[in-house]
């Protein structure tokens, strides 16, 4: 039952891969209730929701509130009632594919930027909005450079129409930060795994294909001979952090900020990790023999090879990654194996 102690938290793209392992968080580590907002397109799957609730009991269960709504059109007066008070937005939705981004960009500006800016005027006609946070990825920076990594207020390089609009939003919030003084906070994640991923992604796609015998290509920088890698970070580690985040009582600015009123937070995975290394880890799980060939992508412009930020700053305030990544790829292969 909703007492005046539990927060009323509004997660746009609950149906997510990434917010719905933010919403099971919650439930567990907290009594606050749950607005899922989604309008259910190629990345998301109602479906998670309900995987994710299920084991819960039927109280839990009633703190999870599911509506439907494309926040490229504003959230008018009717939208407004259904979510009805709201203390905290996590803005998690987004189109996130660099593939299709690349092919079509104008989806990618109405989806990200748009969106993000018709969440922050409803946000902005809320009383008493304790924190907007919006979601934003590592590729806002551009692919890594040797020996650096990036900072919270680095200069953005986006690569690809995605990494582009979400730098686009990422200004947007900051401009509503100083305009309007919201309570706004923006992340940075790096490459996020776990289980009920969507199958265009790394590794899901990697586990079929070897539990199927088939081959895995392996994208090759053959000048360098570098094979993309990534920090990779388990989904719970992300919601850990967001929740860690949220709980903040004051938030010193690291040394490197600059005028922006508006706080930024790296989130950063321990390891990193090669492709060619990850689908060794996951044939070793599966007991399989790893079948794999290394190719230059010479058709796919707008694709970096390695991300590098620094999570330095998240981890002086406190929080570092608790999943090992070998641990929770071994437990999304079974995962995959029993689903």
């Amino acid at each position: 039952m909703e007492t005046k102690s539990n927060k009323r938290v509004l997660i746009t793209g609950g149906a997510g891969f990434i917010a719905h392992h933010v919403i099971y968080y919650l439930l567990k580590n907290t009594n606050w209730n749950i607005i899922s907002l989604d309008r259910l397109d190629t990345s998301s799957d109602i479906n998670r929701i309900h995987e994710i609730i299920k084991d819960f009991d039927k109280d839990t269960q009633k703190r999870v509130k599911i509506l439907f709504h494309d926040l490229r059109a504003e959230i008018n007066s009717q939208i407004k009632e259904k979510i009805g008070h709201v203390d905290i937005i996590l803005h998690m939705a987004a189109s996130s594919h660099v593939t299709r981004s690349i092919k079509y960009p104008i989806e990618f500006v109405e989806n990200n930027v748009m969106g993000t800016t018709h969440l922050l005027e409803y946000a902005r006609s809320l009383n008493n909005l304790e924190r907007f946070l919006y979601f934003s990825t590592d590729e806002v920076f551009g692919p890594s450079i040797p020996g650096v990594k990036f900072k919270e207020y680095d200069r953005y390089n986006g690569a690809n129409p995605y990494s582009a609009s979400k730098a686009a939003a990422e200004e947007i919030c900051v401009a509503y930060s100083n305009t309007y003084k919201m309570p706004i906070y923006i992340t940075h994640t790096m490459n996020v795994f776990g289980e009920r991923q969507a199958n265009e992604k790394f590794i899901p796609m990697a586990i079929e294909k070897i539990k199927k015998d088939e081959i895995i290509t392996v994208h090759i920088n053959k000048k360098t001979n570098q094979i993309g890698s990534r920090h990779y970070l388990h989904a719970l580690d992300v919601a850990d952090a967001i929740l860690f985040i949220l709980n903040l009582k004051k938030v010193p600015f690291p040394l490197n900020h600059t005028a922006c009123n508006c706080p930024k937070f790296n989130i950063e995975g321990t390891l990193e990790v090669n492709n060619l290394e990850i689908a060794q880890m996951i044939a070793n799980v599966l007991g399989k023999p790893l079948k794999y060939e290394l190719i230059e992508p010479l058709d796919r412009p707008g694709h970096d090879f390695n991300y590098s930020i620094s999570g330095d700053y998240l981890r002086s305030l406190g929080w570092k990654p608790k999943i090992e990544f070998k641990d929770g790829l071994a437990q999304v292969v079974k995962w995959h194996m029993d689903n």
